[in-house]
């Protein structure tokens, strides 16, 4: 075997866990994936490359509770595995981190490959379809830009009429959900509100 073949043989593709589990990035296992490591992952992870106002970041496990937030508030009876599916839609970037959709299209489509079988073994470690039906896909992406168009808005510098034409319509929260989702929390508080609201999903 020569040097460059030796060196890439040798090259890590895996990352340790606090947990202790070691996660291959290439070949992930859904045996190796564990929600605390999630939600601990996400409370440290900032949408918006962090060009947000508040005392905090606002973590991609606040998100993703938003992302939730607006799902349940617009379609009270939605299943489940729906909420669920939202809850986790961001949860590679435990691992990989929130690249921000521009920059996205500048890589290409390797970033989107990690993420896709990432997504997929989280889906199978916690009981949802590897693969999401189309119709469950669209109801979380709904929600996902009105998420969006509300961070851009409150947090992120963008005007009413910039949002609405990157993200789409104001999902229309209540006043008291505006104010909780997006006050910036703390990463303490963002990993238990993650967890706690996944808890309650999977029982």
């Amino acid at each position: 075997m020569t040097a460059k073949a030796t060196s890439k043989a040798s090259m890590r593709a895996w990352q340790r866990m606090l947990s202790g589990r070691r996660l291959d990035l290439l070949d992930p296992s859904p045996l190796d994936i564990e929600i605390g490591d999630i939600a601990h992952g996400l409370a440290r992870v900032a949408r918006w490359n962090g060009q947000t106002h508040g005392a905090h970041i606002f973590s991609v496990a606040q998100h993703t509770l938003l992302v939730e937030a607006v799902l349940r508030e617009h379609t009270p009876r939605v299943d489940t595995r729906v909420r669920m599916a939202a809850l986790l839609h961001d949860a590679p970037e435990y691992v990989i981190g929130d690249m921000i959709s521009p920059f996205k299209a500048v890589i290409g489509g390797s970033y989107k490959v990690v993420e896709k079988r990432l997504l997929a073994a989280i889906h199978v470690r916690f009981g949802l379809p590897a693969s999401l039906p189309i119709a469950m896909e669209r109801q979380i992406k709904g929600a996902d830009m009105g998420a969006a168009y509300l961070e851009a808005t409150h947090l992120a510098g963008f005007s009413q009429a910039e949002s609405k034409r990157l993200f789409g319509s104001d999902p229309d929260l209540p006043a008291a959900m505006v104010e909780d989702y997006l006050t910036p929390w703390s990463a303490s508080k963002a990993e238990k509100r993650f967890l706690a609201r996944f808890k309650t999903l999977h029982a």
